[in-house]
């Protein structure tokens, strides 16, 4: 009996840290995550501004070259892969060692029951033990003006003496309120009632959300702490084209609700038809919306380089992709405020 009265009591002297665990990996039960294509979602990010880190902030002169580019900072993806809905592994933009990302949204995020909004990352599971997952992390920020941004208040629990090398593994279950906590095609929520005591901020009017990456480096001359002062230890180095947090999308949840008459453009409502997808020579681009308004349209490699952009009011335009290369595009279209973006495969 005084053994067990001993054990009970080492066990309640335990830091809370130590032991506390959060919501496991998606697909497990009790797990957080939203897949991408919940009914729990009503719009997605419609616009997003890129800040890039460096491939290595501890090295900045390091560099890295992929086809024509190089670069000591990131450059895999561009900003528009992160408007709109998530489209697998390769619809990201990477942010680099402490890269930032701000999205805006067609109308404000507010304050409703359960998670507010989710973030998409494009991690995967681990196929080596000890079986965790491939995830690289973020902070996630909020402010109303532009200016005043409040970061959520994050925990992470993983192990800081041993650096996590650039391909090593996290555990879920550590890791709370930073993003990137679960595998692509699922999202990390986050609620808004969590920043509710904040200053300077209007919980029920986020018109802006900051995704900023934690860098993962434990090295205290480029250590980022979560809110209870532990470094963040994810896999670092990742000095490619690709480095640092990989932005997916943000999807919303809740939405301050519209004066009557205002139209809300959702995904199923764009309007617009590209095909056939994939394409050879010819993809053709429908507008379906009502009226002869003019729209825009440009088209980017995975790489970022703009390959073409075009002003029309043409009902049906006929995009000539016969000298293109074989491959994926984004093809952003835009329509007074509303842009739609969308992926368009060329394979002759």
């Amino acid at each position: 009996m005084k053994c067990r009265k001993l054990l009970i009591f080492f066990l309640l002297a335990l830091p809370v840290a130590a032991m506390a665990q959060y919501a496991p990996a998606a697909g497990q039960a009790g797990t957080t995550a939203i897949y991408k294509d919940s009914t729990a979602f009503i719009g997605w990010a419609v616009s997003c501004k890129v800040t890039r880190g460096f491939i290595n902030i501890a090295d900045t002169t390091e560099t890295y070259t992929q086809g024509d580019s190089t670069s000591n900072r990131t450059f895999f993806g561009i900003a528009e892969n992160a408007v709109g809905k998530p489209d697998g592994m390769t619809d990201v933009v990477s942010l680099g060692d402490g890269g930032t990302a701000v999205l805006t949204f067609a109308h404000p995020i507010t304050n409703g029951p359960g998670p507010d909004f989710a973030v998409f990352e494009n991690g995967f599971p681990a196929q080596t033990p000890p079986y965790g997952d491939y995830l690289e992390l973020a902070f996630v920020e909020v402010s109303t003006n532009g200016k005043r941004f409040v970061r959520f208040p994050s925990v992470s629990l993983t192990q800081d003496t041993l650096q996590i090398d650039g391909f090593g593994q996290l555990n879920p279950e550590k890791i709370h309120n930073l993003a990137g906590k679960y595998v692509v095609n699922y999202g990390t929520p986050f609620d808004l009632k969590d920043i509710a005591d904040s200053t300077g901020i209007d919980i029920d009017s986020i018109n802006y959300v900051r995704i900023v990456d934690v860098v993962g480096d434990i090295d205290p001359a480029y250590a980022r702490y979560d809110s209870r002062g532990n470094i963040i230890n994810d896999p670092w180095p990742s000095p490619y084209w690709t480095g640092g947090f990989d932005l997916n999308a943000v999807g919303v949840i809740h939405e301050k609700s519209q004066p009557t008459g205002v139209f809300v453009w959702r995904k199923s409502k764009y309007g617009f038809r590209i095909y056939p997808n994939p394409t050879d020579k010819q993809a053709v681009i429908k507008n379906g919306n009502v009226g002869s308004e003019s729209f825009r349209f440009a088209v980017y490699s995975l790489g970022g380089e703009t390959v073409t952009r075009e002003i029309t009011a043409k009902k049906t335009y006929y995009l000539n992709t016969s000298g293109w290369p074989n491959g994926i595009y984004v093809l952003k279209i835009q329509l007074g405020h509303k842009i739609v973006v969308k992926k368009l495969i060329v394979s002759h």
